[in-house]
């Protein structure tokens, strides 16, 4: 089938060598549309030619602008893993797309976490629990037909969307891909049992600004005083650059959502106060873009690390200012919609390392909040236990967690770690903590009047805590008067 593919391409450049009728670049064989939305599908031509579009059942047609730019706009397609017809006649050419299927369709961006491939188990550290090769052991045996890889690639030379096109699975096409993007989609097409098309397009140490459009920042209440030109004047970032090049030509394809996985580089630039506002920035000009006002955004915690032992960084840092990023990260669901986090305290083994391998538990949990949220998939639990109140009760002071599931539970049997208060002698303390229900109790002995209640409040913290389902409860601070 996949030689069907290269055939396909074949007769494709053969059929439009000679014409001006073109696609745009997410437009190829053995791509993946999205099911139950309307369907964008543009490209160019000369001008004033008139172009018409069949996907399916489904027809329209559109007159090339005077820049060549022409579009149409298609009414939804059912979901179906049997191909349909794609064609795109007009302007003396015609193109025919093979292939095609229609089923669930996100896009996967970020930095190298984001962009740790399916072939880069040999240049990173392999997991210590479980199969220490699951990584290549997927990469070599990954075949399903129904998940199709779009790849857009580091090059911000040309002047269209740097990628091959979609693929099926391969290892060759699989190489360069997101493992995080094809957990996601792994898991994603083992519930639904729809085909699963995802985009990746990340770049490895890149700013959050340089993937926004540069409009976002100018007309920003908080960032356009700070703008000269396209660049941020504090750090001299190109703001949009890598967005034009690898995100905007494949606006406005219809798709679900978007699965988001960046941050390390901001923290280490001294963002933390910011970045939930760059965070903003984002999934508002991409919805923009998409002209989708509720498209998901799912985003990954970035993971404990050991940043204050970075010499070189141009900010130095302390143990709080990753407790402090992952707060501005936490703060990002709560006050843009339709987003939500997945918490990774869990997967680091080595604090050194900025790429933890577990990354297969990265997109399943991804997938947990896609099905959950966008699915409606409420049998699937899709976070872990997040503080819900504190209250003081006698002599102790009471935590409730919600997203427990079935419970709360630690990960080792032991009592919840990673607990810490101010004590009356001014200093944060570990204090004992345990479990009853959905409830955390800490003893309020010794404590100060007005203490603060930390929990997994460091740069190396990985805490204990999590639900039924193994999910780890998400870091937080809380003040506390014990009204004595």
């Amino acid at each position: 089938m996949k030689r069907l593919c290269f055939v396909a391409a074949a007769l494709l450049m053969a059929l439009s060598a000679d014409a001006k009728l073109k696609l745009a670049e997410v437009f190829t064989d053995c791509m993946v549309l999205q099911c139950d939305k309307p369907l964008s599908v543009w490209g160019t031509a000369t001008p004033g030619a008139e172009v018409k579009v069949k996907v399916g059942r489904e027809t329209g047609k559109a007159v090339a602008a005077a820049d060549g730019r022409w579009s149409v706009r298609l009414a939804p397609l059912r979901a179906s893993g049997k191909a349909v017809a794609f064609r795109v006649s007009g302007d003396g050419g015609r193109i025919e797309l093979g292939n095609v299927l229609v089923g669930e369709v996100w896009l996967a961006s970020g930095q190298s976490n984001m962009e740790y491939s399916m072939a880069n188990h040999p240049r990173y550290a392999k997991p210590r629990k479980g199969d220490p090769d699951r990584l290549r052991h997927e990469y070599e045996q990954a075949g399903n037909p129904m998940i199709r890889l779009l790849y857009v690639r580091k090059d911000l030379k040309g002047d269209t969307l740097p990628t091959a096109g979609w693929q099926r699975i391969s290892r060759e096409s699989l190489k360069p891909f997101s493992a995080a993007a094809y957990f996601f989609a792994k898991a994603l097409q083992d519930s639904l049992g729809v085909p699963v098309g995802v985009v990746s397009s990340s770049w490895g140490g890149t700013p959050i600004e340089t993937w926004t459009p540069a409009g976002a920042y100018r007309e920003s209440p908080l960032f356009g005083h700070a703008m000269d030109g396209n660049r941020l004047k504090a750090n001299g970032q190109e703001v949009g650059w890598r967005y034009r090049k690898m995100i905007e030509p494949i606006a406005p394809m219809a798709m679900r959502g978007v699965l988001w996985y960046q941050g390390e580089t901001n923290l280490i630039m001294g963002d933390t106060d910011i970045y939930t506002e760059k965070m903003r920035l984002l999934v508002e000009s991409w919805r923009k873009a998409w002209a989708d006002s509720s498209l998901p955004f799912y985003y990954v915690q970035i993971s404990p690390m050991l940043y204050s032992g970075r010499k070189a960084d141009p900010v130095a840092k302390t143990w709080q200012d990753l407790p402090r990023f992952w707060e501005a990260q936490a703060r990002c669901a709560d006050e843009i919609p339709l987003t939500a986090m997945v918490v990774t305290t869990d997967i680091p083994e080595d604090l050194a390392d900025i790429h933890p391998p577990y990354k297969w538990v990265v997109g399943e949990r991804l997938a947990r909040l896609a099905l959950n949220k966008t699915y409606g998939r409420t049998d699937v639990v899709c976070g872990g236990p997040v503080a819900k109140s504190i209250s003081v009760e006698g002599d102790s002071i009471v935590v409730e967690f919600e997203g427990t599931a079935g419970g709360l539970a630690t990960r080792d049997g032991k009592a919840p770690d990673w607990f810490y208060a101010l004590t009356k002698k001014g200093r944060y303390s570990r204090v004992r903590a345990s479990l009853r229900g959905n409830k955390v109790y800490i003893s309020t002995d010794g404590l100060a009047r007005r203490t603060e209640i930390r929990f997994g409040w460091d740069e190396t913290a990985q805490p204990n805590l999590v639900n039924s389902e193994g999910l780890p409860a998400l870091p937080f601070r809380r003040k506390v008067s014990l009204g004595r």
